[in-house]
């Protein structure tokens, strides 16, 4: 069973939520369920087969766990049917460097309205 087949049952939805937390006995699993532990159990193994959980046996219990990697295929979906949310990011580094930008564009246009003909001290004269 694939990824999609298996998350497209709400009782396995509802067993992964579950497994999010942490590792859960089946009995446990079960416990929270309006179905039969045998239900229980077969919804576990088609998980197992979809490569969503896995198992392992302490003492003569079986604890499962979420196998999150195997979600990639329905995070990639997600992720390409999800538009942008407001375009680009810009981060920190190129937000202050484009205020310093601005700055220093205020400052000469300043200088140049205030004494157009008066060369700055810091500027070479030919």
């Amino acid at each position: 069973m694939d990824v999609f087949a298996a998350l497209a049952d709400p009782v396995r939805r509802s067993l992964l939520r579950s497994m999010a937390a942490g590792p859960a006995r089946v009995v446990d699993l079960a416990a929270m369920l309006p179905i039969s532990r045998p239900a229980v159990s077969k919804h576990l193994r088609l998980l197992a087969e979809a490569g969503l959980v896995t198992a392992a046996d302490h003492g003569r219990e079986r604890h499962y766990r979420l196998a999150p990697r195997a979600l990639a295929p329905v995070t990639r979906l997600v992720a390409e049917l999800t538009p942008p949310a407001e375009g680009p990011r810009l981060s920190t580094p190129t937000l202050d460097a484009l205020d310093t930008e601005v700055r220093r564009t205020t400052r000469e246009r300043r200088r140049a309205v205030r004494s157009p003909a008066v060369p700055d001290e810091h500027e070479e004269t030919a």
